[in-house]
């Protein structure tokens, strides 16, 4: 199984003062996905990355760009990320009136579909879009504010999920999202998470050797 776990890092954990450089660094990594957190100080109480930023980072790595969207109403905004160079969007079902319809949006920008479930989310809120998205994002801590603590009792969603994808034969990626390090990984993917997202463990540990990092985040 390992052979198919796939590493996103956060760069909200990465030092901002010089987001490009780590940007660069993380592909020579090894990584597989870049993670994008984008807050609006208003869906969550934080406020991060705009399109521009994604634009300036976008020439300078060929990786996937997983945009997450924390931000409401949601339908403004995706054609200026997805214009910036974000190959997957993801947003919250919370953050639209209209799920059906948000999902079009993505899809009419040529970009994979994403929703993301916050940790008191329930499953039926996206299990009538299953068919239409290509992602979800289990969050396992409160979305706003990077380096929190996992949330244990979000993998029994995941568990859930993972079934009702499998019955439906559907093929959709399982990222989860929140306090993921080197011990609770493992329990992340046994729940049929094969995307991880992770932002301190990858930036701090081992004195921040990112390609070490990534490794055991995908062995473990």
């Amino acid at each position: 199984m390992s052979s198919l776990i796939k590493i996103s890092p956060s760069i909200l954990s990465a030092d901002f003062s010089k987001l490009g450089a780590e940007v660069i660094s993380l592909e020579k990594a090894g990584a597989d996905y870049i993670h994008i957190d984008v807050m609006d100080g208003h869906f969550v109480p934080n406020l991060t990355i705009g399109p521009e930023v994604i634009k300036k980072l976008r020439p300078l790595t060929k990786k996937v760009f997983d945009v997450h969207l924390m931000i409401s109403p949601v339908d403004n905004f995706i054609k200026d990320y997805a214009n910036a160079g974000a190959d997957i969007i993801t947003f919250h079902p919370e953050a639209t009136k209209d799920t059906s319809k948000t999902i079009e949006l993505i899809k009419k920008e040529n970009k994979k579909v994403g929703i993301s479930l916050k940790p008191k989310s329930s499953i039926d809120l996206i299990k009538d879009h299953l068919s239409e998205i290509d992602l979800v994002l289990i969050m396992s801590v409160e979305p706003g504010f990077g380096g929190q603590k996992f949330m244990p009792e979000v993998l029994e969603k995941t568990k859930k999920l993972k079934e009702i994808i499998k019955s439906k034969g559907f093929n959709i990626d399982i990222e989860i999202d929140g306090g993921i390090n080197f011990e609770n990984c493992s329990l992340a993917k046994q729940a049929g998470a094969n995307i991880l997202v992770s932002g301190s463990t990858i930036f701090k540990e081992n004195k921040g050797d990112l390609k070490k990092n990534i490794e055991i985040l995908r062995k473990n």
